[in-house]
């Protein structure tokens, strides 16, 4: 199949294909016109990239797991160096999660004391 219609199979888009096949983590063939041809266990391996990314994987992270993009990603225990992979990413997913706190927390009390409704200057060479 083409790009174009493995992108429609998976909800994906042809962009975001030429970027996991850069990636390494889906290949194709080309077609004697240049055209990129995926065969049929691309649309499993593709599903399962987007899963993983979904749960908030990066691609450098989902290339642990390149030994089970072909099956059922859920179905196999994870490895113990996807396991450490996961809690990593959780680990910085979490403190991203605490830095968005803590500034929306300062922007609350600057809007609640009045400070954020006070005229600042402008930087310089602003304007």
């Amino acid at each position: 199949m083409r790009i174009g219609e493995l992108a429609r199979t998976t909800g994906t888009t042809a962009r975001a294909l030429r970027h996991y096949e850069q990636a390494g983590l889906i290949s194709s063939e080309r077609a004697h016109n240049g055209y990129r041809v995926y065969d049929e266990a691309s649309v499993v391996r593709v599903r399962n990239i987007r899963s993983l990314l979904a749960v908030g994987l990066t691609l450098d992270d989902v290339r642990v797991f390149l030994p089970c993009l072909d099956g059922d990603v859920t179905a196999a225990p994870p490895s113990d160096k996807g396991l450490r992979v996961a809690r990593e990413r959780l680990a910085v997913l979490n403190e991203r999660i605490a830095a968005q706190i803590r500034a929306r927390d300062r922007l609350e009390t600057a809007l609640r004391d009045g400070t954020a409704d006070r005229p600042h200057p402008e930087p310089a060479g602003a304007g």
